[in-house]
């Protein structure tokens, strides 16, 4: 391969733009080439609707997804858990590194845990996931919150926070982390609390099928055990025909390391296992109805193997009532 620069495309949002940096750095070091971001501004990132009334979360992905296949650009980083499942042919995920944390904080005033939130505690978010499943253990628990649909960037989330118009906001760890601002964070949301997103906390990068060169470049950072937890996740979504923005929770994980993210600790070194676990939730956004379920299989060896473990769990939970609860249906 030439010195010439890769252009990597990214939306411009300071996490985007942070992540992406990050990536740059890790692709340039694998091939000895210099890397240019190229910003590009999606629907997602210019309309003030909620997600659910301009089509869920892939529309952060189209305008890159566009890019790649003019040719503008090389290669685009993604947030996994905005990618829709289904995959156009002449792209491919070329490497799905090591996730970051996948879990849920709290950003509260007076440094509040979630369970210390005062009676009536306004809660912002824009996901009906994180709405579900708020609302299901405040019932379960007798804590009176009211969950209010917010958008925005980081900034824009915390700061309604800090100007007193929320008591709350709940965000995804790894987007706090990358952009430097994990220390804001005055709780860790077990998830047995709240399931996040499928692929949460993970990145993709993708570039065209028959750039063959470039596709064997960049697989040098993709993680397997990442891949393949995230493949099962995203085979839940796709099964139960949710859209992005449907209230589905799921997160594969193997099970000796996923004490510190059900107690709130630091993640666990490796070891050796065998077994892998997914665990899927939807659920009406007021948390009246839930449909929770897990599944443990053999650490999937094999894409098809991991596709499997997410039909195996949506069948389940679709013979359970999940369709119902979904408010909406990918067409």
């Amino acid at each position: 391969m030439s010195e010439k620069a890769l252009r990597l495309g990214t939306r411009r949002s300071k996490l985007a733009m942070a992540q992406s940096g990050q990536v740059a750095d890790a692709v340039s070091q694998v091939t000895g080439r210099p890397v240019e971001l190229v910003e590009i501004t999606t629907y997602g990132d210019t309309s003030r609707e909620h997600l659910a009334q301009i089509g869920g979360t892939g529309v952060f992905v189209a305008a890159l997804r566009e890019a790649l296949a003019r040719g503008e650009v090389d290669f685009a980083v993604h947030s996994l858990k905005d990618l829709p499942t289904a995959q156009p042919a002449e792209l491919v995920l070329a490497a799905i590194p090591e996730r970051e944390d996948p879990r849920d904080v709290l950003v509260a005033r007076d440094a509040l845990k979630f369970a210390d939130l005062p009676r009536g505690a306004r809660v912002g978010t824009g996901s009906p996931r994180r709405m579900a499943q708020l609302n299901a253990y405040a019932r379960a628990h007798g804590l009176d919150i009211e969950t209010v649909p917010i958008r925005g960037n980081v900034d824009t989330r915390i700061g309604f926070v800090h100007g007193g118009e929320l008591d709350a906001v709940v965000l995804a760890a790894a987007g706090l982390n990358r952009i430097g601002r994990g220390d804001e964070v005055t709780d860790f949301l077990s998830v047995d609390t709240v399931l996040p997103a499928p692929g949460q906390g993970a990145l993709a990068i993708e570039c065209a099928a028959d750039r063959a060169d470039l596709v064997a470049a960049l697989a040098k950072l993709d993680d397997p055990h990442t891949r393949a937890a995230v493949t099962a996740e995203r085979s839940l979504l796709a099964a139960l025909e949710a859209g992005c923005s449907a209230p589905v929770g799921a997160l594969a994980d193997l099970p000796p390391l996923s004490a510190p993210l059900e107690r709130a600790e630091p993640q666990a070194d490796r070891q050796i296992v065998k077994e892998m676990r997914l665990r899927g939730v939807v659920g009406t956004t007021d948390g009246s109805t839930l449909v929770q379920l897990s599944t443990t299989g053999p650490v999937p060896r094999t894409h098809d193997d991991a596709m499997a473990l997410g039909r195996e769990l949506a069948t389940e939970m679709l013979a359970r009532g999940a369709a119902g609860l979904m408010g909406e249906r990918a067409l």
